[in-house]
């Protein structure tokens, strides 16, 4: 290190010291200086890092200001920040980062007569909108990452979305804003009257100031700023200007609709005053089939002149990687051939005649001029359900294409040309492409010419770096030839802010950097975005951001990813983990709104840890382990996460670590030895259930094993399906189906028998032989409390049991889904490469299957008449049966019970996993993730709704926290066998 590097990092750490002392005086909200925080908001969802000095989560306007004000006079740059799903690096940079999204987040009115909200600018997209759809409104632009994208962030991006054709962008939605400006200073940005304007120019202030001289810099620069600035409607570029230029004199000034895209250059917003749409009654799709991209893009134009609400592509490398994820296993079933892209063509309104009337135009068109091979309908929720679920995951499908660190990159995927122009324009993008020998997938809204390209990249390859530049430079100039914008929602950021200066010619840029003057004197607001940015390939996240992993042991198999590092490294930021209105990801982040309670903070926490020299101490560290404490090991991010980043994996690898330094806990070992625990208290029942049932021996427990007297244990039951099965009665007969392997769960054998022994006797009666594997845990309390070589002993245990006594092919069964889909999943990588692992995994199957495929072939007779006919019953899925194979043949059974009116409740985690809701300190996080969805779910049911779920601690939960008793699927088909096979 030389003298100035060590004058300079002395520096920074007084600056930093005196701003952390300074903002927790100043604040409500957290203040965060610690290495792991700062790791987790040196990136969002682009290709750049750069670690921030700290991080703020303001509570309220007041902690924004107070801490501008601290940052300015210390001469340190301010960094707003929403979701972290910026694209192109507009919230990574070396100063404070302001976590707006994790408090700021309330909606503070909605006035229906006059169609506005006003909301804090952490509220996400989605959020808005449920509230709004009680008034029949919704927010107008459209985004796909509407689950998880703040409005603040959009205003910052002024992003678009698919309904832009309709709707424009934010900019067209903002009335007014709540702003603290960069000296500290707060005001309302509207539109105001020259009047107005004069009475607020006069103060000696910095807003002032603004109100001065902007508009004279507009006034005498009219001429370039209209000859200058891109003709395309569609920007999400620069400052904008035209919206001053082009309100003609006498015309209200907006500095609100001004500083929107502004990427927080100028002002940081804390309130939004922004206008709502009425939502449409209906929404139908014509979604064309066409063998490849180009034939999409030509039938743009006949789409176009239907007067659509939408027109978006999805070409063949999305639809590949759908198929690929359990998550879409829909989409299959209702898709036509085998088609190279799809062209989604909306049409909303009210009137059912004219919709219809759209769509047969479109279709007659279509056909006319021979686009495409088949045109799908799809009218209802249901019909659209799978199709939209693709279309909106795109991007993270595209990312999850990558492999290593060849990533497909947004440096050139934001442009945007005239409609008419595209089939064109795409063809000679193409050709570009080729040239620089790079691929691509292509997708996004032909309806305003934006398609979403991302070109494949390894950024720790100098030529690959090389070749990324020629081609946005590239770019650049063939979007300029066709009237084009090199941005049209994503905004300049750190990809394409270099280029403004040829995009907007000197003199326009250079009345930019006036503007930036103006509202920033001393370049603290985000610098480097807009104006006067670094190169593009400067800050590039693996190239400059990470040194080569050092060595490191696990006792699971990482190595089909690369390693341990590799795996948490797959995480692209996009943030789909931070979405709390549907879906599982992520239950602990619903429940703190906490960046490192994330899948997304976990991951990037355990690249910072597996990047030092030392990873398996780094690995012990505690800040890590509070990081990775709230993890649920739900394993939902495996299957809803775009890169499948195993979070539950990678801790159980991070505690097996942790507790090679520190030691296994009592409470870890008694909750991994539960299959004998519970085998104990279901041999010494009912006494064994008193210490559950006294409240004095429950407060003990809690204090002296962390197990929480607020928690109904459960009940030991003496007759254990172990004891019942033995004493169960068989048919001496052949079993004309053969023999099943019923795997004994360490959980509903000794506490829910009951269970169990319906699904026997349903077995039986399907004609199958039904043969107990009891003797044995399957691991996966082991697992989950970080006890590796235990978890591994006793997988290797029963896969041989069940290798050496059972049938070699025989199906295996069970009615717990943790314990059934670790012989698929973790067993594999607890044994990796072995045969008998393999076979064994080969052989599981759900118990739904073998059953609804009897009742389908008339083995299994239900009857029509029976109780649960006309009933209502609602499913709520096991976590790890949605991570694995979703929740279809459950449904699929349920379903077959006649007269049953069976619904699934997309409510999330449960909030049990477990042991983790009878763990003292966890036990509030787990009753918040159950309160967030789930239990309001059911407490908006009728009482004679019949509640069903497939996993124990899911049942748990919903008596603990609903005071309703959930049945297991098999007991009511049990309760509907037809009258003699009872």
């Amino acid at each position: 290190m030389t003298a100035s590097t060590s004058d300079a990092a002395t520096t920074r750490d007084t600056v930093s010291a005196r701003l952390e002392q300074a903002l927790r005086t100043a604040l409500d909200g957290e203040v965060a200086f610690d290495d792991y925080t700062r790791h987790l908001f040196s990136r969002d969802a682009s290709m750049y890092s750069i670690t921030p000095l700290g991080v703020v989560f303001p509570r309220h306007a007041g902690d924004v200001a107070a801490a501008v004000k601290a940052a300015g006079q210390l001469g340190v740059p301010i960094v707003p920040r929403g979701a972290g799903t910026s694209l192109v690096g507009q919230t990574v940079g070396p100063g404070l980062v302001l976590d707006l999204s994790r408090h700021m987040n309330q909606i503070i009115d909605i006035d229906p007569g006059r169609r506005t909200a006003l909301v804090e600018v952490g509220v996400v997209q989605d959020q808005l909108n449920q509230a709004a759809a009680a008034h029949g409104l919704m927010f107008g632009p459209d985004t796909s990452t509407s689950n998880r994208a703040t409005i603040g962030g959009m205003i910052g991006n002024n992003s678009a979305g698919s309904g832009s054709l309709t709707y424009g962008m934010t900019i067209d939605h903002v009335r007014a804003l709540d702003v603290v400006l960069s000296d500290g200073s707060r005001a309302r940005l509207e539109p105001v009257d020259e009047r107005e304007r004069q009475r607020r120019a006069a103060a000696d202030t910095l807003e002032g100031r603004i109100y001065r001289e902007l508009p004279k810099l507009v006034t005498g620069n009219e001429d370039t700023i209209t000859s200058r600035m891109p003709a395309f409607w569609r920007r999400a570029c620069g400052y904008r200007l035209d919206r001053l230029a082009d309100s003609g004199p006498g015309a209200p000034l907006d500095l609100a609709k001004f500083v929107v895209g502004a990427e927080g250059t100028l002002v940081v917003a804390t309130r939004a005053l922004v206008d709502l749409v009425p939502k449409p009654a209906r929404t139908v799709y014509a979604v064309g089939h066409f063998t490849d991209t180009a034939g999409a893009i030509s039938a743009t134009t006949d789409a176009l002149s239907c007067h659509p609400h939408q027109v978006e592509l999805m070409d063949r490398t999305i639809l590949e990687l759908s198929r690929q994820k359990i998550e879409f296993a829909e989409l299959g079933d209702v898709l036509v051939g085998d088609p190279g892209a799809l062209l989604f063509v909306s049409f909303t309104g009210d009137d059912d005649t004219e919709l219809t009337a759209q769509l047969d135009r479109l279709d007659a068109l279509w056909q006319k001029n021979r686009h495409g091979y088949h045109t799908l309908r799809a009218v209802t929720p249901a019909e659209q359900a799978a199709l939209l679920k693709v279309r909106k995951s795109s991007l993270g499908l595209l990312m999850a294409a990558g492999e290593g660190t060849r990533r497909p990159l947004a440096f050139v995927e934001d442009t945007a040309v005239d409609p008419r122009h595209l089939a064109e324009y795409t063809e000679r993008f193409s050709k570009i492409l080729d040239e620089h020998r790079m691929q691509a997938g292509f997708y996004g809204h032909c309806s305003v010419g934006c398609l979403h390209i991302r070109p494949f990249v390894d950024l720790t390859d100098p030529d690959q770096v090389e070749r990324m530049r020629a081609v946005a430079e590239a770019v650049r100039d063939l979007v300029a030839e066709y009237g084009g914008v090199n941005s049209s929602e994503h905004g300049d950021g750190l990809a394409r802010s270099e280029f403004n200066r040829q995009v907007f010619g000197d003199d326009l840029y250079e009345l930019m950097r006036e503007v930036k003057r103006l509202f920033d004197p001393h370049n603290v607001m985000n610098p480097g975005k807009i104006v006067d940015a670094p190169p593009m390939t400067e800050n590039l996240r693996d190239r400059d951001a990470l040194p080569p992993a050092a060595p490191l042991r696990t006792m699971l198999d990482f190595e089909v990813v690369g390693g341990m590092r590799a795996a948490a490294d797959r995480c692209m930021n996009i943030g789909a983990c931070r979405k709390s209105t549907s879906g599982v990801m992520c239950p602990s982040y619903i429940a703190t709104r906490s960046e490192e309670h994330s899948t997304r903070g976990r991951a990037n926490a355990l690249v910072k840890a597996l990047s030092e020299p030392d990873p398996h101490a780094a690995l012990g560290d505690e800040r890590l382990h509070g990081i990775l404490d709230l993890c649920l090991m739900c394993k939902a991010c495996k299957s809803e996460c775009p890169m499948s980043v195993d979070m539950a994996s990678l801790k159980a690898e991070t505690l097996a670590h942790h507790q090679q330094i520190h030691g296994v806990p009592l409470r870890s070992r008694l909750f991994a030895s539960i299959r004998l625990l519970n085998r104990i208290g279901s041999a010494t029942a009912p006494l064994s259930n008193l210490p559950g049932r006294t409240g004095f021996l429950r407060r003990l427990m809690q204090r002296a094993l962390g197990i929480t007297a607020a928690r109904p244990l459960p009940a030991f039951q003496r007759t254990s399906l172990l004891r019942w099965f033995r004493r169960h009665r068989r048919s001496d007969a052949p079993a004309p189906m053969g023999t099943v392997t019923w795997l004994a769960d360490s959980f509903t054998t000794f506490t829910e028998p009951h269970i169990g022994q319906a699904a026997i006797e349903l077995l039986e009666h399907c004609g199958w032989r039904v043969e107990l594997a009891g003797g044995g845990c399957c691991g996966r309390s082991s697992l989950s409390k970080g006890m590796l070589d235990d978890a591994k002993k006793k997988t290797a245990a029963l896969v041989t049991s069940l290798t050496a006594g059972t049938e070699p092919d025989s199906p295996i069964v069970g009615c717990e889904p943790s314990c059934v889909f670790m012989l698929r999943d973790e067993h594999a990588a607890l044994l990796p490469g072995t045969a008998e692992t393999q076979a064994v995994a080969a052989r599981v199957k759900q118990v739904e299957e073998l059953l609804t495929d009897a009742i389908d072939a008339g083995r299994l007779p239900l009857r029509a008449d029976s109780w649960l006919a006309g009933r209502r019953i609602v499913l709520h899925g096991h976590c790890h049966q949605k991570a694995e194979v979703g929740t279809a043949a459950t449904l699929a059974l349920l379903r077959r019970i006649p007269g049953a009116q069976v619904v699934e409740i997309d409510a999330g985690c449960c909030g049990m996993a477990g042991s983790f809701g009878f763990e003292a300190e966890h036990y509030e996080t787990s009753m918040t993730i159950g309160r967030d969805r789930l239990l309001p779910a059911l407490a908006a049911e009728p009482a004679d709704t019949i509640v069903a779920a497939t996993g124990v601690s899911c049942r748990q939960q919903i008596f603990h926290g609903a005071g309703r008793t959930a049945w297991h699927p098999v007991e009511l088909v049990r309760e509907a066998l037809a009258t003699g096979n009872s």
